[in-house]
């Protein structure tokens, strides 16, 4: 068996793969460590790059594109290793990037998950988007993160530094040991895309595993490399999926209201995309919230399970405050500033 497995998940990706694989074997070598790529049966040349520039990489060919979370599912199921790094293919590692991750790992068992600091790639001295320095959820299920409050990236200065407990690590570069993901279930594949490592995030720390950020673990992430930013499939995908979230993982007494006060931020959210000229957002947010009304009973059984798996103990990163409250009224756009 493995100690480490790092698994790149690929699809039509070889420009990235070009400038980032290399970088990730060199930076990766270790006794009992492998650097893998699952390829979501891509129609490019990334297969044929990477037997012949990096032959040491093990290739995992999957049949059909299964997206990122049943991608890393049907991968993982052929992975024999302690640990598992779910690395997406646009991310540039540093010397020695594993080393601190892993060894706080072996010293504390009751970790399930962390993730290293996640800086820009376009531009090192900021936070990026996707994780930045360890995520956090709101009462409404909006995410955030210490270095990244919506669109608002703060400069790395080392004010998030500390290693410290989170609600949820970036999928772009997550350590986690493979028992745990298999033990909550793994990614949802019905997702197939955006808020699947919040979801399985959740899912751990609700029953009683916890996640660490180690930011003294420093990755460069492109971000946005598949979908941009202000892809209607993704605005769809990123609505639809953080309510299916918030349906799987709510204790009943704070579903209906939060759901409720969701469907009045959603309207709102939509009526902005509009005022904006972005007609096709205002309508991906609407047919996220059709899309999770007409799908919500297929997520019924997951919902049960959770709730049977669930501690019920507090989650002191899942905060009790309004994330849009605090950044719009309060004008608080920095984790620091945040109660």
């Amino acid at each position: 068996m493995k100690k480490v497995s790092v698994v790149i998940l690929n699809w039509n990706g070889v420009a990235m793969l070009q400038r980032f694989l290399p970088q990730v074997v060199e930076y990766s070598q270790g006794e009992g460590v492998e650097v893998c790529v699952a390829d979501n049966a891509s129609t490019d040349n990334s297969l044929e790059w990477v037997r012949e520039a990096c032959p040491e990489v093990r290739l995992m060919l999957l049949d059909k594109n299964y997206g990122f979370a049943e991608g890393y599912n049907q991968a993982l199921r052929q992975v024999e290793a302690e640990y598992v790094v779910l690395l997406n293919n646009d991310v540039e590692v540093t010397p020695q990037w594993l080393q601190p991750m892993l060894s706080y790992m072996e010293l504390h068992p009751e970790v399930a998950a962390c993730q290293p600091k996640l800086l820009s790639e376009r531009n090192k001295d900021y936070f990026e988007y996707a994780g930045a320095s360890g995520g956090y959820l709101d009462y409404y299920g909006y995410p955030f993160c210490r270095g990244r409050i919506f669109d608002v990236v703060e400069k790395d200065e080392g004010q998030y530094n500390t290693v410290r407990p989170i609600f949820w690590a970036t999928g772009a570069a997550l350590f986690i040991r493979l028992k745990d993901y298999w033990e909550a279930g793994g990614l949802d594949g019905r997702f197939f895309a955006h808020m699947e490592e919040i979801d399985l995030c959740w899912r751990l720390r609700s029953r009683g595993r916890k996640l660490m950020c180690i930011p003294q673990s420093v990755v460069y992430h492109v971000g946005a490399g598949t979908l941009k930013k202000e892809n209607p499939r993704k605005t769809f995908l990123n609505f639809r999926n953080n309510l299916l979230m918030l349906y799987k993982n709510l204790p009943e007494q704070e579903l209906k209201k939060v759901l409720f006060v969701r469907g009045l931020f959603d309207w709102l959210a939509a009526f902005v995309f509009l005022l904006k000229g972005q007609r096709e957002g205002a309508c991906a947010v609407l047919r996220a919230r059709k899309e999770f009304n007409r799908i919500r009973a297929d997520f019924e059984a997951s919902r049960a399970e959770n709730m049977r798996m669930a501690t019920g103990e507090l989650i002191p990163e899942k905060v009790g405050y309004s994330i849009l409250w605090k950044y719009h009224i309060e004008r608080k756009k920095a984790f620091s500033q945040l109660s």
